[in-house]
């Protein structure tokens, strides 16, 4: 209910400017109480099921080919740097609408393959997508300290396994508010699609504004259609970061345990039932020591006292 708070907001907003402006409202074109109103809302509801399954593998495909695109950058090597910023300064530069039309137009006419306009708006908005998510990439990496490459250095792990075990999950984990804002321009750049034909919200809100001549209210339905997409998907972030946050803090409290393995961080009781004592050294004798322990030579842990002529010398 929280997450619906704004959207719920936003539409009596809108219902009461709507209601003191000039402007005669035709809410019938939409009102599901009637006939065609339920038809026409069914209508532009039917859309979301591929603005959704577009957005869904925009995100997949950006997601794995922006880590794919910065891995060379891992190799420390200038041919292979000057490569990722080639590629990453190519598809970012070009705008997501041209990128659409050129696959959609211009590559079947290079390769000779059919695209339909699902697979070229995925194939434009994943590389567009993928250029981003490569730097996000970069920039969480870059944030992890260098103790810590030396500590997994130090321990002996290779290569792969220090990315994959050590920086990799805490630079998820600084990545996410990036990513979670990827996703969510990765959702809106999805409505560009309908440019080439696919039946998306976009699409649907533009062939009823034709037929009813109802556009106020139509793409008013469509604000609160994204409205709703977008905090949804920003509620999931957010659970991510809850979760990952809360993941960090069990595994960094679970790795400081006593010697006899206490999750409190004490030692634990002494075997055999006994409690905790402190010892001292100055005093401590044979039957203090554990068994099979040899006794300490005589006067060791003994404060070492210099006189005025040692200290002279």
């Amino acid at each position: 209910m929280k997450v619906l708070r704004p959207g719920i907001i936003a539409c009596l907003v809108l219902l009461c400017t709507g209601c003191s402006s000039s402007q005669t409202w035709g809410w019938y074109v939409i009102n599901p109480m009637t006939k065609q109103g339920r038809i026409n809302t069914e209508f532009l509801l039917s859309g979301v099921q591929w603005t959704v399954a577009l957005t869904l593998a925009c995100v997949a495909l950006s997601v794995v080919l922006g880590f794919l695109i910065y891995l060379p950058r891992i190799a420390e090597n200038r041919y292979l740097d000057a490569l990722n910023r080639g590629i990453v300064e190519l598809f970012r530069s070009i705008p997501p609408l041209v990128s659409i039309l050129w696959v959609y137009y211009g590559l079947p006419v290079l390769t000779g393959l059919d695209l339909n306009p699902f697979v070229s708006g995925m194939v434009a908005l994943s590389l567009y997508g993928a250029a981003f998510m490569a730097e996000i990439y970069r920039g969480g990496v870059q944030s992890i300290g260098r103790g810590q490459f030396e500590a997994a250095d130090s321990i002996g792990l290779s290569t792969f396994d220090k990315l994959l075990f050590v920086i990799f999950p805490q630079a998820l984990r600084r990545c996410l508010p990036a990513m979670g804002n990827q996703f969510v321009i990765l959702l809106k750049m999805s409505s560009l699609v309908s440019v080439i034909g696919l039946a998306e919200v976009v699409r649907r809100a533009n062939e009823l504004a034709v037929t009813e001549y109802r556009p106020l209210e139509i793409y008013t339905f469509l604000v609160l259609e994204y409205l709703v997409l977008v905090l949804l998907v920003s509620a999931g972030v957010r659970w991510m970061e809850r979760r990952l946050g809360a993941a960090a803090g069990e595994g960094a409290g679970g790795g400081e345990r006593g010697v006899a393995g206490d999750p409190r961080g004490g030692a634990g009781p002494v075997r055999g039932g006994g409690q905790h004592r402190p010892v001292d050294v100055q005093q401590a004798d044979v039957r203090d020591l554990p068994p099979g322990a040899a006794p300490l030579p005589a006067g060791h842990g003994q404060p070492v006292r210099h006189s005025a002529e040692d200290l002279v010398a």
